[in-house]
């Protein structure tokens, strides 16, 4: 009955949305505002530390809404959308420099792989073969290893679109990067649609059996960083959630969310129950946990509102999982963009992916892909204002 009521819930918003919605790589002569398609721009980004000239891409809608992405990481590095006051609010967190994105970025904006979130022991087997990862978090692999993909060039070429402006992020991953085998070729699609919605398209094909499991770590908050996301009311599309232990490795269980802190079929405030007792809350040290999300397809995902800024963000994917975090880890330590100090609780993420440790865990969704199939996943992301 919930997850009827969330349904049809999803599907009003969505209606009413509908109804009032507000190349090669570049080299450092790159042009201050290179104008190369309707609805984008390039401009230099500054320079890696190997000499690397990075580019930033800026794409526009006719609603107010612009996007900028560097081709490091491919990095979301600003998103401004409108308010309810009719001003625009970038509402994800970042650096305002590329320095600051190579010396110590916790993910920011940036595209995940291999495989994002965990795998326990930083080991998998395949065809009875054991392949050791790159250990990079307590003895665990998150997130694609040292160097995943958040931290490697793409290239960046425009791809037209009748939906709006539209980039193609392409990148080999070679045979045993990070410890993955096969030769993976992936491209990636982000677009920007007339309607307000961001929208990335993944697919990747590979000469080797290997796991795949691609994502997008953005930090949002949706009122600029004006406060912290502990107001943002959030709504789930599902019924059950990955348990996991102290070191953030699933146990294999899906739990019901009915009865428990994890339980947002209908909205509730991120922070009413973030600081409850519960095992689970405190392994995560609030929430870090994937959702198992209910339906097929491309599917109602999550609502978020933010009652300070008005604005709305509608989410839907064709991944079986979201992985909800709540900014559990920045502790301050960090100043981003316009000099805002990133305490813990700054920003939340809602990551589309399988679930965390899935090759290893064999009543999970299977993540293998085998040379001659395609991986291929889709996720939105749609503002308004309510």
């Amino acid at each position: 009955m919930q997850t009827r009521l969330f349904i049809v819930s999803f599907l009003i918003i969505f209606i009413m949305i509908r109804c009032n919605a507000p190349s090669d790589k570049k080299s450092q002569d790159t042009p201050m505002a290179e104008v190369s398609a309707k609805g984008i721009s390039i401009s230099p980004f500054g320079t890696l530390k190997d000499g690397t000239a990075i580019s930033l891409y800026t794409m526009t809608n006719g609603k107010g809404v612009t996007m900028k992405v560097i081709d490091y990481g491919g990095i979301i590095v600003s998103l401004m959308v409108p308010a309810k006051d009719g001003k625009t609010v970038d509402v994800i967190l970042g650096y305002d420099s590329l320095a600051a994105y190579e010396k110590q970025n916790p993910f920011f904006g940036a595209l995940v792989g291999r495989y994002g979130n965990r795998i326990g022991k930083g080991k998998f087997t395949l065809d009875g073969k054991e392949y050791d990862l790159v250990k990079n978090n307590n003895g665990n692999h998150l997130h694609g290893g040292t160097k995943g993909f958040d931290k490697v060039v793409w290239d960046i070429q425009e791809a037209p679109s009748a939906e709006g402006a539209r980039l193609k992020l392409s990148y080999l991953s070679k045979d045993m990067e990070e410890g993955y085998p096969g030769n993976l070729n992936v491209e990636i699609f982000y677009t920007l649609t007339e309607d307000n919605t961001v929208k990335f398209e993944y697919k990747a094909t590979t000469d080797k059996k290997t796991i795949v499991n691609l994502t997008q770590h953005t930090y949002f908050n949706l009122n600029g960083g004006k406060s912290d996301i502990l107001s943002h009311e959030l709504a789930l599309n599902a019924d059950r959630f990955v348990v996991i232990d102290q070191s953030l490795i699933p146990t294999g269980e899906l739990r019901p969310v009915e009865g428990t802190p994890f339980d947002f079929r209908t909205p509730v405030a991120m922070g009413e129950r973030i600081n409850v007792k519960d095992q689970q809350i405190e392994y995560g040290r609030g929430y870090d946990h994937c959702w198992v999300i209910n339906g097929e397809g491309l599917k109602p995902t999550a609502v978020v509102f933010d009652p300070l800024s008005g604005i709305e963000m509608t989410v839907q994917t064709t991944e079986p999982g979201v992985q909800f975090y709540t900014g559990n880890f920045l502790d301050g330590s960090l100043t981003g963009k316009n000099n805002v100090v990133y305490k813990q609780r700054t920003g939340f993420c809602l990551e589309t992916q399988h679930f965390p440790d899935s090759p290893n865990k064999k009543q999970f969704p299977p993540v293998v892909l085998k040379p001659g199939d395609t991986y291929s996943s889709v996720t939105t992301f749609q503002f308004s204002v309510r």
